[in-house]
């Protein structure tokens, strides 16, 4: 017997030259095997591959009973192929049955095999399968040998890639690489979705796997992690980044990856056992995944995040692409993502996205906010998705629930293909209402107005038949901009608001940014808190000029008009003087150059920190009119960041103590004779929406999609019946009624729909 290996060259030519042939799948499999037995001089050289129920099946084997194939397997972490794929780190050993692993199949007539060597067969971290082959004679495979089987193992990954396993008729459960997968995360924006998965930075498949050039691979490598280790080196000493510790800290967190000798070294030895430099970094990445995605410790994952980072730089490098590789959606879709910028997402054809799916993200994060005004339903924190799911398979969102289907059956397929269908029914009967006021049985008038940021909001005015803007967010242009948007820039945009608005009345928030709002181009400090820190008016007092450049653009823009205006965070009455001040000067300098000026000028406070509930009287005597930011206040007074997903739903927002605050806040603006509005997305659920009417507002501000499911429970709403029911439950001593409850039994009792 041969006890040399022939080399990994010639073997993995052998093996494409088998793929490129004309056979059916379980032939070609077949082939594999038996080379692969040649080659490495083994007795025996097998194939288990993962099926949806967790169990090695027996695909192919040379030297094993043939009738075992499709018929033996084994469960993941029983015996030596089980933990093989339960560690994905390969095993090499002799006396196997000396190994407190070894578990025996004697329907494959496995005789006394003295030495067994298993590789796990992985494709993007994810476990396909093991690979194994076995000598009856005493021997442990060398490092060279070890490495050929798992390149090996590469080959057969991307015949899964090819879906060449699938043609293979199951006779028992489907492979794992068909199985559906179920995904909880946060919901972020409500809504079903049912697409193909298209991922935001695609996985850089390797095509070209062997090298008869080593050199130049290795070449290629240490060339491509120079140019990568520079960028960064680059990018660390320019100004906003010395300046800025976050992004100083990710950048520095690649570069210590970068120069990482051992990574590199890895990386390099693959290459001289014959694979090209591509091929070298897929391997050692795929084996980091594999590893790491094991833990349960955040830190361990948060480092496969920055490695899959690095590792994917350094593939497009070695390919020669951009930095990142948008994909031309031509379907409905589903994108998939770790994370992404609000930017990013206006990249993609927005009429064929069906939903959002990410690891990362959070309620109050740039994305969010542009998916909520687009109405595309999105997940975040995801754990893992982007490793579970391939460009172009089936998946569905259902962000009601917090859910992800990925490769549903077609019977889950069904089912939300029905909700779908019947929340497209529910628009349609919300859109016959957009013409009927929102009034409800016993004859109060209530105004519906929608939040809005952009111009590709603005069509949802007509469509859900809101009065008007109750809430423009002007930040939203800075956070889409790369670079501070010039005067002429806002102006215009303002200009084509009050246009699309024909004639309804517009509600103009400041430049509320800071906290996790980040401008790249702005220059800002790292706050340990940064909801309670330099955001909104506290960094427009502080930097005047940028306040003032918007200030002058809005005015120049409502010339003729009625311009509202109000200012996000104020937590004192000398805050909003100084805002005042500032409009007063900015009009000031209009008129004495000649500008015309807006016809009426009414500014406003965003009440959104329990610090105004004191200062309250002081503050309707200086105000136009009241907005309540019903997110930040309720954060705030509850001591619960509403971005940190393990404490945000930590509380009622119908609890008593939030809903007395709100009553206090309308019963003073009313006895003042202040508008008071309630812009907060509290206003735009339908149960909590009654609350609000109950206890004394009559203006609400809400995303369009929410304004047709709460003008219909308004319609059936007697608010007479509602306070009477409310107020003596509010009343001091009358201990912690459950709010949520009480309201829920008049609308069932009712027949009020939430």
């Amino acid at each position: 017997m041969r006890d040399t290996l022939a080399g990994p060259r010639q073997l993995i030519k052998q093996l494409h030259a088998t793929m490129a042939a004309p056979m059916d799948a379980q032939e070609r499999l077949d082939r594999i095997v038996r080379i692969i037995a040649d080659n490495m001089v083994a007795e025996v050289s097998s194939l288990y591959v993962l099926r949806a129920d967790a169990v090695l099946e027996l695909y192919a084997t040379h030297g094993l009973n043939a009738a075992a194939v499709h018929r033996a397997g084994l469960r993941v972490g029983e015996g030596l192929v089980g933990r093989v794929a339960k560690t994905a780190q390969p095993l090499n050993i002799t006396n196997p049955r000396a190994h407190p692993s070894f578990a025996y199949l004697p329907e494959t007539g496995e005789d006394d095999y003295n030495t067994f060597l298993g590789v796990p067969v992985l494709r993007a971290g994810r476990m396909i399968g093991v690979l194994t082959v076995q000598n009856r004679a005493p021997k442990r495979y060398d490092n060279e040998e070890v490495e050929a089987l798992q390149t090996v193992a590469m080959v057969i990954a991307e015949i899964a890639g090819t879906g060449d396993l699938e043609k293979i008729p199951q006779p028992t459960a489907a492979l794992d690489i068909k199985r559906q997968l179920h995904v909880s995360g946060a919901c972020l924006c409500e809504g079903v979705g049912l697409g193909r998965a298209v991922l935001h930075e695609p996985r850089v498949v390797v095509t070209r796997l062997l090298t008869d050039d080593v050199e130049h691979e290795l070449n290629r490598l240490e060339t491509a992690l120079d140019k990568i280790r520079g960028n960064l080196v680059a990018h660390l000493s320019r100004d906003e980044v010395q300046a800025e510790s976050a992004p100083r800290d990710v950048l520095e967190a690649f570069l210590m990856i970068a120069q990482d000798r051992g990574w590199a070294r890895k990386m390099a030895d693959v290459v001289r056992s014959g694979l090209t430099a591509e091929a070298a970094v897929e391997r050692v990445q795929s084996d980091n995944r594999a590893r790491l995605m094991r833990s349960t410790d955040r830190m361990v994952r948060e480092r496969l995040h920055d490695l899959d980072d690095i590792a994917n730089r350094l593939l497009r490098e070695l390919l020669g692409r951009s930095s990142m590789s948008l994909a031309q959606v031509t379907g409905d879709a589903i994108i998939v993502a770790r994370t992404m910028g609000a930017a990013e997402l206006l990249d993609y054809d927005r009429t064929r996205i069906r939903g959002l799916v990410m690891e990362e993200g959070s309620p109050a994060s740039h994305v969010t906010l542009i998916a909520r005004a687009l109405g595309i339903p999105t997940i975040g924190q995801a754990a893992g998705v982007t490793s579970m799911v391939e460009s172009g398979e089936a998946i569905i969102v259902d962000a009601d629930g917090g859910d992800v289907h990925i490769r549903p059956s077609a019977d889950v397929e069904n089912v939300f293909a029905e909700k779908v269908r019947f929340r497209a029914r529910r628009q349609a009967q919300y859109r016959r209402l957009r013409h009927l006021p929102a009034i409800t049985r016993d004859g109060v008038e209530v105004t519906l107005s929608m939040n809005a940021g952009m111009l590709a909001d603005m069509p949802h005015l007509k469509e859900s038949g809101a009065a008007g803007i109750g809430l423009f967010r002007t930040e939203v242009l800075f956070m889409m901009a790369h670079a501070l948007p010039r005067q002429r820039e806002q102006e215009q945009l303002y200009r084509k608001v009050y246009e699309e608005a024909e004639g309804r009345p517009v509600s103009f928030r400041s430049l509320d940014v800071g906290g996790d709002k980040v401008l790249p181009y702005l220059r800002t400090m790292e706050e340990e808190n940064p909801a309670m820190g330099w955001r909104a008016i506290r960094l427009g007092l502080d930097r005047p000029g940028l306040l003032r450049t918007q200030i002058r653009a809005l005015l120049r823009a409502s010339a003729g008009r009625e311009l509202k205006l109000m200012f996000p965070m104020i937590t004192t009455v000398a805050e909003f003087n100084a805002s005042r001040a500032l409009v007063d000067r900015e009009r000031r300098f209009l008129h004495q150059h000649g500008y015309q000026l807006p016809d009426t000028l009414k500014l406003g406070v965003m009440l959104e920190t329990p610090s105004l509930l004191f200062e309250l009287e002081e503050i309707l005597q200086v105000v136009d009119f009241v907005s309540v930011g019903t997110n930040d206040l309720y954060q705030f007074a509850m001591a619960a960041d509403r971005s940190n997903v393990r404490v945000a739903g930590r509380y009622d927002t119908l609890s008593q103590s939030f809903v007395r605050m709100l009553k206090k806040i309308a019963d003073a603006c009313n006895a003042a004779n202040v508008p008071v509005t309630v812009c907060g997305d509290f206003a735009s659920r339908p149960l909590e929406a009654l609350c609000l009417l109950g206890i004394g507002y009559t203006e609400l501000s809400m995303p369009p999609a929410a304004i047709g499911p709460v003008k219909t429970a308004i319609r059936a709403t007697d608010l007479g019946r509602l306070r009477a029911r409310l107020w003596p439950r509010l009343e001091p001593g009358r201990g912690t009624d459950d709010i949520r409850h009480l309201l829920s039994r008049f609308a069932d009792a009712n027949d009020i729909p939430i």
